[in-house]
Parts: C-alpha cells; structure tokens; sequence
C-alpha cells in the first residue's frame, strides 16, 4: 500500500532586527526569522554580535546579506565585501543566508549567485539560502524563479513584482509553478489578513516584518540624510500572533 501524499504546511518568516524581536517571533509561533539592520532602509546585514546573540534566542536565523541600501547591481567590491558577510553570518550561527543580485538588464546576476551559493556551502552544507526582493526587481520575476534550481537557492522572497505582496498574488502563483522545488516566500506590505490569500496562490511561506514604532523618536537634529526623528520599529506580539493564527487557518486538511 502506498503511503499517502503530505501537503507541507506553510511556514511564517518574521523579519527582525533585534534578539528581542526574535524572542517575539519565537513566542508567537513563527517558523524562522530573517534579521536585518536598518528595516527602515529595506535592510542591511546584521553585525556579527546581532546575529550570535539572536541564535542564542533558539529560533532558526537566516541573516541578510545585503551591504548597502539601493539597487541590487552590485560591483566587485561589493561582491567581495558579502561573500565575506556570507561567511561570517553563517560562522556566527545562521541557519541560512538572504541574498540577491541584479546585472545592468534586470536579470539574476547568475554568477555572483552561484557565488554565494558555493561560499555558503562551504562553510555549512546545510545553509538555506533564499533570494531576496532583488527578484521584484528583476524584469521577468516568473523567468527569475525558473532559474533558481540551478542556482542552488533554497527560495525565493517575493511580493510579486508588485509594491505589495497582495497585489503581486497572480505573479506569485505563477512563480510558485515556474520555481520547482524552491520554495516561494510571499513578503512585502503583507498583514495577517492577506496570509489566506498569498497562501491560495501555492506560496509555501509568508514573511512580514509585524512591525511597529518605538516611542523613542527623538526630533529635533537629523542624524543623517535618511533620519527625520521617526521611532525604530519594534516587533509586535498580536501581530505574529494573528499572522501565525492565520497560517494555522489556512493549512490543507488532512
């Protein structure tokens, strides 16, 4: 007799940028974290203290890799610079690694993925590692996510090519069915209550930041061209809470 066929469950990736928005994520039921700094910026990689004292919270670490804000055309500097990153994060204890990167054309920069791939490898066989939204910007995302098989990339982190992931739902159902086995992670502007819809496209994971300010705006004197006094974020317990529920409500019976 045959055994019968499983559905996975989806999972819930919350981004965090402190090892107290990993306890809250942890708490609330989430699946892994994706850390990062500067969340406001969309992201950059965590330092080496962030990501060992964000493990030591016991909830699976997939550390950005990500040098600088901006676009993902990325020059030999900084290739070098992150496939340094690569290696450090997963030294500090990550369980995978966030990358991504773009040619002039708007198409996977191949090459350097392979890249990253092989360095993270190297250091841990059993590294994840997910593209990133480089792959909104890419100019045929669906194209993108049939190529990352041969890549070695584990998923892919996707709003769809949309600003927000719910917009973006029927590109992302098409990724799903050009990615094969990698996994599609639908992330960007996604709430609890869009987690039904993204998942009903085949998404095998949602990621969202359940984010919200601190009351520690300062005002007063800029501390750079990108600060305006504005709080930090935070992560918000009801919202992993809610989001997790959501997933919950939306597994496959059995």
């Amino acid at each position: 007799m045959s055994s019968p066929v499983t559905t996975p469950v989806p999972a819930l990736e919350i981004a965090v940028t402190a090892p107290a928005g990993a306890v809250v994520a942890r708490d609330g039921g989430a699946d892994r974290v994706e850390l990062c700094s500067a969340l406001e910026l969309g992201g950059i990689t965590p330092s080496q203290g962030l990501v060992e004292a964000a493990v030591e919270v016991g909830i699976p670490v997939h550390a950005l890799v990500r040098c600088r804000p901006g676009g993902f055309v990325h020059d030999r500097d900084d290739v070098d610079l992150m496939d340094r990153e690569v290696r450090a994060v997963l030294r500090s204890g990550a369980a995978g690694v966030v990358v991504g990167a773009l040619r002039p054309d708007g198409t996977l920069d191949a090459d350097v993925l392979r890249r990253f791939v092989a360095t993270a490898r190297a250091v841990d066989p059993t590294a994840e590692v997910t593209l990133h939204r480089a792959v909104d910007h890419a100019v045929d995302p669906v194209a993108a996510a049939a190529s990352l098989a041969d890549l070695g990339i584990t998923r892919v982190l996707t709003s769809g090519g949309a600003p927000i992931a719910g917009t973006g739902a029927a590109t992302i159902a098409r990724m799903v069915a050009a990615a094969g086995v990698v996994q599609v992670m639908a992330g960007g502007g996604v709430t609890p209550a869009d987690v039904a819809a993204l998942l009903a496209t085949g998404a095998a994971a949602v990621h969202l930041s359940a984010k919200r300010p601190a009351g520690d705006a300062h005002g007063g004197v800029p501390m750079g061209a990108g600060d305006d006094g504005s709080a930090h974020f935070v992560t918000d317990a009801e919202v992993v809470a809610a989001a997790r529920a959501a997933v919950d409500a939306a597994r496959p019976s059995a």
